[in-house]
């Protein structure tokens, strides 16, 4: 079935159960976070490659508001949820500023092989400690899911949107053990690393793109 939902379209890729951190200044989506929050709005992340809109994306719930500033800018916390491909986007969701679109449900698999888990956090664990990465990883009795690090490993934005395509669940594992297997131990490629897993709990300010 097609629903229609309200979009906020970033260069970046929300995964299921990932936290999302932004600030909201532009007062499209300011209207967008009042509407989710006086309403219970959801809307969806869509991600944005080179200029254009991929059509699956991660719809997100706003869980809070964690700072109002006077100006009528927020910084927020927002909850990923389910999974959708857009097969219509609007410049304006009916009577209202942010942009909007219909798409279909798509259902994840969210079961994992635990062994290939095993796997992916002890090749992960490693990496880390070569590049002296302070940051936990669940483990497999904690309920560790490949989306839990898929941000934090090097890959690029194509990448994690490749995998945010990939609803088979021992697909998303082979995916992200290959390119963990595939790591250059180059400089450019560590730093890169390190700098993307320093990013958790950061409130991101990120320019939607102009339509």
């Amino acid at each position: 079935m097609t629903e229609n939902i309200a979009l906020f379209p970033l260069q970046l890729v929300v995964f299921p159960g990932e936290t999302l951190n932004l600030h909201i200044f532009e007062p499209r989506y300011r209207q967008l976070i009042e509407d989710a929050e006086q309403q219970g709005t959801t809307f969806c992340v869509p991600t944005v490659i080179n200029g254009k809109i991929r059509p699956v994306a991660t719809e997100v719930e706003l869980t809070e508001i964690a700072m109002r500033y006077p100006g009528g800018e927020s910084d927020i916390h927002c909850l990923g949820k389910r999974v959708f491909y857009l097969e219509d986007i609007w410049r304006n969701f009916p009577e209202k500023l942010y942009p909007g679109g219909s798409g279909k449900l798509l259902t994840v698999d969210l079961e994992e092989d635990p062994a290939i888990n095993e796997e992916i956090i002890s090749i992960t664990t490693d990496i880390y400690r070569l590049l002296n990465i302070d940051k936990t990883i669940k483990s497999t009795a904690e309920g560790f899911k490949t989306y839990d690090i898929s941000h934090y490993v090097g890959m690029t934005l194509e990448q994690e949107y490749e995998l945010l395509t990939l609803l088979n669940g021992k697909e998303r594992q082979q995916y992200l053990l290959n390119h963990l297997q595939s790591i250059s131990p180059g400089i450019e490629r560590k730093t890169a690393i390190r700098d993307r897993a320093k990013l958790n709990g950061h409130f991101r300010e990120l320019m939607p793109p102009e339509w």
